[in-house]
């Protein structure tokens, strides 16, 4: 007798990058029985039937949640509030919500609020992604060796959880479980913050009147390459991303530009010694990143076609 899948029917309310791979690796390994997806666009919602993504797509987060035992919230996070009030009435009794956002502590306060007491909320990130979006950047290896962080409320179901833990990791990601607090300070140093500092160089050499913009488009060496892939991504996700994560984030741009300001003295009184060492300190986190299999030892600066072998 063949294996049941882990889920019945699962609804991704989004397919974008991370809801389209979400469906291809959920089809790949057997872990739905039904996958469909709700999307406002009838363009999205032809790419993702066309694609074999979903095998229905719906116009609405209510149409696409009725009859779920797993629901994904893949959308921008700041339109996590109004999906949740529209699912709310029509979520079965015992169905997972969760959500793949970049901020946490907020689909507690946002999505929580508007679910029956019994359905259970498990937040959820996946720590992947590319700087492209839509349905058909998804791939069904992004999340593989990638890190997934879950969040559950203090009284959260401890099934609910384990069940959502046993699909990312079937899915090829090694999941961690911490507060929702904690997560949105860890990742306003990790993700938030240097997303942020792409986007203002990237602003700033465009905005340059001694330099011209082609040249610094022909001249772009691999720093501002990374920078200009890592600006490439999406504006609305960033743009909730920093609007629902503002406390951590403050913080963490509040430290960094006090270590601006040292760096720059160092620069400003030939400190030698001091710039040393830091770059000496900060290269071994580069080799710790690439020992724990988080990146490619190679340096490509953004030269790789994607798809291209490796």
């Amino acid at each position: 007798m063949a294996e049941q899948p882990l889920f019945r029917r699962v609804a991704l309310i989004g397919i974008g990058l991370i809801g389209s791979s979400m469906a291809l690796a959920m089809r790949r390994h057997g872990l739905a029985g039904e996958i469909v997806c709700a999307a406002r666009s009838e363009a999205t919602r032809a790419t993702a039937l066309r694609l074999g993504l979903v095998d229905a797509a719906h116009a609405t987060a209510a149409e696409a949640a009725k009859g779920a035992d797993l629901i994904v919230l893949a959308t921008p996070i700041g339109a996590f509030g109004r999906i949740a009030e529209e699912i709310g009435p029509v979520v079965e009794a015992g169905a997972i919500v969760t959500d793949v956002g970049s901020v946490k502590a907020m689909v507690l306060r946002e999505v929580g609020p508007h679910l029956p007491l019994n359905v259970h909320l498990v937040p959820g990130h996946p720590v992947a992604g590319t700087e492209h979006s839509g349905p058909e950047a998804g791939f069904a290896e992004l999340f593989e060796n990638r890190w997934c962080i879950l969040t559950p409320p203090e009284d959260g179901d401890a099934a609910a959880l384990d069940k959502v833990s046993r699909l990312w990791a079937a899915m090829g990601a090694k999941v961690e479980v911490m507060t929702a607090q904690h997560h949105d300070l860890v990742l306003a140093i990790t993700s938030h913050v240097p997303h942020l500092i792409a986007y203002n160089i990237v602003g700033t050499a465009s905005d340059l009147e001694t330099v011209t913009q082609s040249e610094v488009i022909k001249y772009s060496a691999g720093g501002f390459r990374d920078f200009t892939r890592i600006a490439a991504s999406d504006p609305t996700m960033w743009r909730d991303i920093f609007l629902n994560n503002r406390e951590a984030v403050l913080e963490m741009l509040g430290r960094f530009v006090e270590d601006l300001t040292a760096l720059q003295r160092a620069i400003r009184w030939g400190e030698g010694d001091t710039l040393f060492d830091l770059f000496t300190r900060t290269r071994a986190i580069r080799r710790s990143i690439v020992d724990a299999g988080q990146e490619t030892p190679a340096a490509d600066f953004g030269r790789r076609v994607p798809g291209s072998a490796e």
